[in-house]
C-alpha cells in the first residue's frame, strides 16, 4: 500500500483524476440544486441543459483518460482500466439520452423540477463508482449512491398513486437486497481480513473450510441478482417500471442493469474466480429461469411498460450467459450485449414517451394502433428495434446474441470441461426463448401496421426525442451492418483483473 503523502493536496492531485468524470457529475448535480431558487418555474427545463453540460464535461474527461493504461487510485480502492472505461461510456450515453428524452415528457407530466436532473447525475456517478470499484467499501458506496437516487426517481411523479407505490416497493425490496449483499460482504471480510478484491482472492486460495465462503457467495449473488432483475429476485421490476416516469424506466432498464453486471463481473471474476465450481450450476439455473420466466410472463401483458419490464428480465438472462462462460469471450459477449441493448431499448422507450400526450398515457398496446399510417418513420424505427431485440439479422441484437451463444458453446466444446452438458442446456434454452419472444414483439407490429387508430391527438415530439430516435436507430443498424468497431471496443474490456 502506498504511503500517505505529507501534503494532502499532493495526494488529492495524484488520485482525484481517477474519479474526474464522477466529480464532474457530482459537482453538476450540486450546482443544479443550488441554482434551483434562482430559476423561474417557467424556465425549469434549463436544468436539462445544465445536466447535459455536466455529462459532456464528464465525457470529455473520460476521453482524456482513455488509453492511459490500467492503474488504481485511493489506495487500490478504485481502478482505472478498460473495463471501467467501457461501462462509464455506456452509463454516460444512457444518461445523455435519458436527459434529452425527459424534458418534454416532464412538461406533459407537469413535473419539471431541478432535483430530477440532479438525481440523474448522482445515480450516474454512483454507477461509475461501481464499475471502477475494486474494494468492497468503494463498491458499496457507489451501489448506495445509485440505489438511493433511483428509489427517489421512481417515485418522482408524486401526484400519481402508482408512482408512490412503485417507489415504496422498490425501496423496501432494494433495502432488503442491499442488506443481503452487505451481510455476504461481512462474511467475506471475516474470512479474509481484507476488503480489497485482489487481497480477498489471495486469501481465499488458502482457505481450508469453504462453508462460510459458500454462504457469502450465494448471499452476494442473491443481492446482485436483485439489481439485475434476475429470477427469482425480479418481483419489483413490473411495478417499478410501470409506476416510474417513463424516461426513468428507460434509464433503469439499461444503465442500472449494466451497473449491476459490472460489479457482478468484478466480484465473481476477481474475488471468486477460483471458486467457479461452487456457484456455476446455480448461476446457470438462474440464467435459464430468467430467460424463460421473463418471456412467458410477457406473453400475457397488455400494458406496454409491464411487457417491456418482463422483456428486460429475459434479456438479463442472456447477458448472464457471458458471465456463466467465465472466459475472455464471455466478458466481451456480455459487454456487446449490454451495448446493443442500450441502443435498441432506449429507442423503444423513446417511442413510448412520444405516445404520452395530454390525458393519454400511451402505455397500452392499443395505443400503438395505426402508428404506421400516422408516423411511418417512427413505426419503421420501432419495427427495427423490436426485430433487433428478437435477434433478427442484420441488426445489433443479432450480433449481441451471436456472441453470448458463441461464448457458452465455446466452453461447452472445450476439452475436459466438467459442465459441458450444462452449457449446452443454457444454449438450447436461450435459443428457445429467442423464438418465444418473437410472438409478443410482433404484437406491436400487428398493432402498428394492421390496425386503425381512433385517436387523432398528435404525438409529443420534441427535438430531444427526435435526436434520441435518430441516434438509437442509426447505432442499432450500424452495429448490425458494421459491427467491427463495437467488437473492438468490447474486446478492449478484457477480464476485470486490474
Amino acid at each position: 500500500m502506498a504511503e500517505i503523502p505529507n501534503n494532502v493536496w499532493d495526494f488529492l492531485r495524484e488520485n482525484a483524476a481517477a474519479i474526474g468524470p464522477q466529480l464532474h457529475l457530482i459537482l453538476g448535480g450540486s450546482v443544479i440544486l443550488c441554482l434551483d431558487f434562482l430559476i423561474p418555474a417557467a424556465q425549469k427545463r434549463l436544468f436539462a441543459l445544465f445536466s447535459l453540460i455536466s455529462l459532456l464535461m464528464a465525457s470529455g474527461h473520460l476521453y482524456l483518460m482513455w488509453g492511459s493504461g490500467p492503474g488504481s487510485a485511493f489506495y487500490d480502492m478504485v481502478a482505472v482500466d478498460p473495463f471501467s472505461s467501457f461501462f462509464n461510456v455506456l452509463f454516460l450515453l444512457s444518461a445523455v439520452l435519458a436527459v434529452i428524452m425527459s424534458y418534454q415528457y416532464l412538461e406533459v407530466e407537469q413535473a419539471q423540477h431541478s432535483e430530477y436532473y440532479a438525481l440523474l447525475l448522482f445515480a450516474t456517478s454512483g454507477m461509475m463508482f461501481m464499475a471502477g470499484a475494486i474494494d468492497l467499501v468503494s463498491l458499496f458506496v457507489g451501489l448506495e449512491l445509485m440505489s438511493i437516487s433511483t428509489y427517489i426517481l421512481v417515485g418522482f411523479l408524486r401526484r400519481q398513486k402508482r408512482s408512490n407505490e412503485a417507489s415504496m416497493k422498490y425501496f423496501l425490496l432494494g433495502a432488503f437486497s442491499t442488506g443481503i449483499i452487505l451481510y455476504g460482504m461481512s462474511l467475506l471480510y471475516g474470512l479474509t481480513g481484507s476488503t480489497n478484491l485482489h487481497a480477498i482472492a489471495r486469501q481465499l486460495n488458502r482457505l481450508e473450510d469453504p462453508t462460510l465462503l459458500t454462504l457469502s457467495i450465494f448471499m452476494i449473488m442473491a443481492g446482485l441478482c436483485f439489481k439485475i432483475a434476475a429470477v427469482p429476485f425480479h418481483m419489483w421490476v413490473p411495478d417499478a417500471y410501470e409506476g416510474a416516469p417513463t424516461s426513468i424506466t428507460a434509464f433503469m432498464s439499461v444503465a442500472v442493469k449494466a451497473a449491476g453486471f459490472a460489479i457482478f463481473f468484478r466480484i465473481f471474476y476477481v474475488a471468486f474466480g477460483e471458486w467457479r465450481e461452487t456457484y456455476i450450476f446455480v448461476m446457470a439455473v438462474i440464467a435459464m429461469s430468467t430467460m424463460t420466466w421473463g418471456n412467458l410472463a410477457a406473453l400475457t401483458q397488455h400494458n406496454v411498460k409491464r411487457l417491456l419490464a418482463y422483456s428486460s428480465i429475459s434479456h438479463a438472462g442472456y447477458v448472464m450467459m457471458g458471465l456463466i462462460a467465465g472466459t475472455d469471450l464471455g466478458v466481451m459477449a456480455s459487454a456487446i450485449y449490454l451495448l446493443a441493448y442500450t441502443f435498441m431499448n432506449l429507442g423503444i422507450w423513446s417511442v413510448v414517451i412520444l405516445l404520452r400526450r395530454q390525458d393519454i398515457p400511451g402505455e397500452e398496446l392499443e395505443d400503438f394502433n395505426g402508428l404506421f399510417f400516422k408516423q411511418p418513420i417512427v413505426a419503421v424505427l420501432l419495427l427495427l428495434f423490436f426485430l433487433s431485440l428478437a435477434g433478427i439479422p442484420p441488426l445489433a441484437g443479432f450480433i449481441a446474441k451471436y456472441f453470448v451463444f458463441a461464448a457458452v458453446i465455446e466452453v461447452a466444446l472445450s476439452p475436459g470441461e466438467p459442465h459441458s452438458s450444462l452449457m449446452v442446456w443454457v444454449a438450447v434454452v436461450g435459443a428457445a426463448n429467442a423464438v418465444i419472444s418473437l410472438y409478443y414483439y410482433f404484437r406491436f407490429v400487428v398493432a402498428m401496421f394492421m390496425k386503425e387508430d381512433q385517436v387523432s391527438v398528435p404525438l409529443s415530439f420534441s427535438a430531444g426525442l427526435v435526436v434520441a430516435l435518430v441516434i438509437t436507430g442509426l447505432l442499432t443498424v450500424l452495429m448490425g451492418v458494421y459491427p467491427q468497431p463495437f467488437i473492438d471496443l468490447a474486446q478492449a474490456v478484457g477480464l476485470p483483473l486490474i
